[in-house]
């Protein structure tokens, strides 16, 4: 018989004036302020949106789980970054984020581990919690770079 197990996961939200929030977790030292993207009426340049965060909840997922499937892997890196593009359409009359593309920059050591490490990059992308638990597509397109000896 298994067990469930659940996590919760508490935000704020404080409306600040116009389309600008507040958003903080009492769990959080840090606060975010959000606000309605510069593309739409009334939004506000500079400051984080819905959108960025969609795209930020999936590329940060990615990077997490990225780290711990290598490390239980035992593949060593030296560098890792996670640009990612989200694409906002309205195909259907209605505007949704219907496409992520992460584009990882992973730097390794030893040449011998590249095909180990996109593996890994490629597990990463699939056992991401938030990629399955949203419609939109996440592709992937990696580079693997060999750090240079000094």
């Amino acid at each position: 018989m298994s067990k469930t197990v659940e996590h919760i996961y508490d935000v704020d939200l404080k409306w600040k004036e116009g389309r600008i929030g507040e958003l903080n977790s009492y769990k959080l030292d840090d606060t975010i302020e959000v606000a309605t993207p510069p593309e739409f009426p009334g939004g506000v340049e500079g400051i984080w949106s819905p959108e960025h965060l969609f795209v930020a909840s999936v590329s940060s997922c990615f990077m997490t789980t990225f780290t711990a499937i290598a490390e239980y892997s035992k593949l060593k890196f030296e560098e890792l970054t996670v640009p990612a593009t989200g694409l906002m359409s309205n195909e259907t009359g209605k505007f949704a984020i219907t496409e992520i593309v992460l584009s990882p920059k992973l730097v390794i050591q030893d040449d011998n581990q590249k095909d180990k490490a996109l593996r890994i990059l490629q597990k990463a992308e699939e056992a991401c919690l938030i990629t399955r638990s949203i419609k939109t597509e996440v592709k992937l397109e990696p580079t693997i770079a060999i750090a240079a000896l000094n």
